[in-house]
């Protein structure tokens, strides 16, 4: 990846973050620690979603909307992994 992929991944997975934690409420690690696992997310869904064949839109708002998918699925396997 490039350095300018890299940092648009990091952005658009802490806005992915901050939303994932507003959507999953009583699961999420605070701002900073939701904004860490939205860029997990990002990183995730960017890598994961191709190859699944999932596409919901270009731009930087199909981004957004595909880091918090994965942001909002990572935060919900670590909030159960959390409660056991």
């Amino acid at each position: 990846m490039e350095l300018t992929a890299i940092l648009t991944t990091l952005i658009i997975g802490a806005i992915a973050g901050w939303l994932a934690g507003v959507i999953v409420r009583g699961g999420g690690f605070g701002l900073l620690g939701n904004i860490i696992l939205g860029i997990v997310g990002a990183f995730v869904a960017g890598w994961l979603f191709p190859r699944l064949g999932i596409s919901l839109g270009a731009g930087v708002i199909g981004s957004i909307v595909h880091a918090t998918i994965g942001a909002v699925i990572i935060l919900a396997i670590v909030t159960l992994i959390k409660r056991a």
